[in-house]
């Protein structure tokens, strides 16, 4: 099986652009396979206790060559601040192949649609890709986006 292909089976898998993917949890093998198509970082937005989580998962990705960024994140409590390192690591590592996974993609889509909206100022449509396929946050999740949108509106007035 190529590692295309093995991609592909990881579940809720969404290539973003040539340098970004997204998935639900990977398991060992799908984490090797995300290492052979050239990935170069792997984030995980899942807590330890999700499902499907990898224990070792950390050591595991640098086993395979791959860095590793653990920013749990809540599925009930989700936070700004949690948003902005999400926003302020994907700024660093800008220019490096990409993987984020949380369980679902669910976390990770939305954060997704948060970075790229409000760091890459791309066009409302264009980033909500991968989320809208996935899903339409409610909730705390409808609540995060709009705090997001709230906390980058006054810092774009501020540089005004």
């Amino acid at each position: 099986m190529t590692s295309e292909t093995a991609l592909l089976g990881i579940r809720n898998y969404r290539l973003v652009d040539e340098g970004l993917a997204s998935s639900g949890q990977p398991d060992r093998d799908q984490l090797s396979a995300i290492a052979a198509a050239g990935y170069e970082i792997v984030i995980n937005l899942a807590l330890p206790t999700s499902d499907g989580a990898i224990a070792e998962e950390g050591a595991l990705v640098a086993a395979l060559g791959m860095s590793y960024v653990h920013i749990p994140v809540l599925w009930e409590a989700p936070r700004l601040a949690d948003v902005l390192l999400f926003c302020a690591t994907m700024q660093a590592l800008r220019d490096r192949k990409i993987w984020v996974h949380c369980a679902y993609n669910m976390r990770v889509s939305c954060f997704l649609y948060l970075y790229r909206k409000h760091c890459l100022n791309l066009p409302d449509e264009t980033a909500r890709h991968p989320m809208c396929e996935l899903w339409q946050p409610d909730g705390a999740w409808a609540e995060l986006i709009e705090i997001t949108g709230r906390h980058f509106r006054r810092e774009t007035e501020y540089v005004s």
